[in-house]
């Protein structure tokens, strides 16, 4: 696949004069309307976009993983060998986090979202009017800075709630202290930007591995539907699953994607290295089931996930100097498949516990094995894996949930998910699965498709989200039988025997933001 590797810009997204403050402006700053006067400078305005805002929630570091991580964090499905020294892990696990105590934390999100959205907002006020560039590649240009404003709004009202609604870039200093902005008019704001970019023609039809790494129509599609049906939630309780799954259905009926599958043996047994979760984790992208994906390449920007696949004391036998079993599957996480019958749960599918060193069988605790790059490992501790962020997979749940909600448990829904759990339960007969799920009232679908959420899409960090929206946490059996509970999420305890709080329906806002903004405000339930 040929990779668009995006460059790092570093212009000044605001600009301001102060008389006699300075003679001489300084060379490394560029006002934007100074800045966007060649069609490059609207280019690379955007590609920027690609690495900055919420994107550097998935930026990933040997010790502390990455960002998105700490939702799975609360819940206790996950731990970290070395949360002994990142306290925002020992914080999240015992349900201690507040706007004081993981301040930096909290403000690392902050700051880099809002930083995408300024940038965000610059391309879209002024690729209009940048000279020279032709009508076609202001259409992308446009589409694309709009996904991402979208995009990174988003993840900012997933995780803060209300929050202020900049739409205009800094470019004086008045208006610089905004207020929080209701939920509801952020949510719109998103929906807005992304209807707009699917439907303003600039954006491909094709999967993004198939437009060299670009935003296509089905990843704007993919959010829009994922949005919608987090509006439905507690969040906001808006009803969009009707909305939610005509959109999904948009992506699923383009005929773009499917479901890897395994490669079976005569003998009816999946071949070596066969199964589609082998297939997904050894290949760079899956054109047909990888939606929206975060690209790497060794000689630019090195993938940090293959470090987080083994344990501690494994390092000192890999190429890695460090390696830290940062995303380590808990027992609730592991109990959540069943053990006899569910092939993820295997070794080397979805985890493992061992590694061949020298000819020697080494044997560790469960780490992930989907991002496990064995070249990386054992010769370079470089990798050019792509970390998956929406995959097909993802948008067949979705429909599911949303038309089971919005129409009943029809056909339709009840193939998605079976489509999910017949490629798990492989040796399970296809009429027995979907004849269980048809049977199923709308509340027990709906938890089934909760479910394969927590099981299928574990890489994709869902978990602490899907609380926030459902306000439901999973409680699995311990027997082996991936038999999972849901119970009200408030008052229960996580893993680590972490109370769950009404407040943790929410983030805390740092108190270094609410020290700069003084119109901003605490969310309920925080100390600070």
């Amino acid at each position: 696949m040929k990779k668009t590797y995006i460059l790092y810009l570093g212009i000044l997204l605001f600009s301001a004069s102060c008389d006699g403050f300075l003679e001489e402006k300084p060379r490394d700053e560029v006002a934007s309307n100074q800045y966007f006067t060649r069609p490059e400078h609207a280019r690379d305005a955007v590609n920027a976009l690609y690495r900055r805002g919420a994107m550097q929630m998935y930026e990933t570091g040997v010790y502390s993983g990455a960002r998105i991580m700490f939702g799975p964090y609360l819940s206790g499905f996950v731990d970290n060998d070395y949360k002994g020294q990142e306290f925002h892990v020992q914080r999240g696990q015992t349900m201690t986090f507040d706007g004081l105590n993981l301040s930096d934390y909290f403000n690392s999100m902050w700051s880099d979202i809002y930083t995408g959205i300024s940038r965000a907002n610059n391309a879209i006020k002024y690729i209009p009017t940048t000279p020279g560039l032709s009508s076609e590649d202001a259409e992308r240009y446009m589409a694309e800075a709009k996904f991402f404003r979208a995009l990174n709004y988003y993840y900012l009202v997933r995780m803060f709630g209300d929050v202020p609604l900049i739409t205009e870039p800094y470019e004086s200093l008045e208006n610089l202290f905004v207020e929080r902005t209701p939920a509801t008019q952020v949510y719109d704001l998103i929906v807005e930007d992304l209807n707009s970019a699917i439907d303003g023609g600039g954006l491909s039809s094709q999967s993004m591995s198939n437009n060299s790494g670009r935003i296509s129509n089905s990843v704007a599609q993919t959010v829009l539907a994922e949005v919608y049906l987090t509006m439905s939630g507690a969040a906001i309780g808006e009803d969009n699953y009707a909305n939610s799954a005509n959109t999904a259905r948009e992506i699923i009926n383009s005929g773009i994607y499917s479901l890897a599958q395994h490669t079976f043996l005569g003998n009816g047994e999946i071949a070596p290295n066969g199964s589609a979760y082998n297939k997904l984790k050894s290949s760079v992208s899956i054109p047909q089931e990888y939606i929206y994906y975060y690209e790497f390449d060794e000689t630019i920007a090195n993938n940090g996930y293959p470090a987080i696949c083994y344990p501690v004391s494994i390092a000192p036998q890999l190429a890695y100097a460090i390696t830290n079993n940062a995303y380590g599957p808990t027992p609730p996480m592991l109990n959540s498949y069943d053990h006899e019958n569910d092939l993820r749960i295997q070794e080397k599918q979805y985890f493992h516990t061992s590694i061949t060193i020298d000819n020697e069988e080494v044997q560790f605790a469960p780490s992930p094995y989907m991002w496990v790059d064995e070249e990386a490992a054992m010769t370079s501790a470089l990798s050019s894996k792509d970390k998956l962020i929406y995959s097909y997979a993802d948008v067949l749940l979705i429909a599911s949930e949303a038309i089971a909600k919005s129409e009943g448990v029809t056909a339709e829904a009840v193939d998605y998910l079976a489509q999910i759990k017949e490629r798990a339960l492989w040796k399970t007969e296809s009429a027995q699965i979907r004849s269980e799920l048809a049977s199923l009232t709308v509340d027990q679908f709906v938890e089934e498709v909760w479910k394969e959420r927590l099981r299928e899409l574990v890489f994709e960090f869902p978990i602490w989200f899907d609380v926030m929206r459902t306000r439901k946490f999973p409680k699995p059996s311990n027997d082996g039988s991936g038999e999972i509970e849901f119970i009200d999420a408030i008052g229960t305890s996580n893993y680590f025997n972490g109370p769950i709080k009404e407040a943790n329906m929410l983030f805390p806002l740092p108190e270094q933001e609410l020290q700069r903004n003084p119109t901003l405000t605490q969310n309920p339930g925080y100390a600070n």
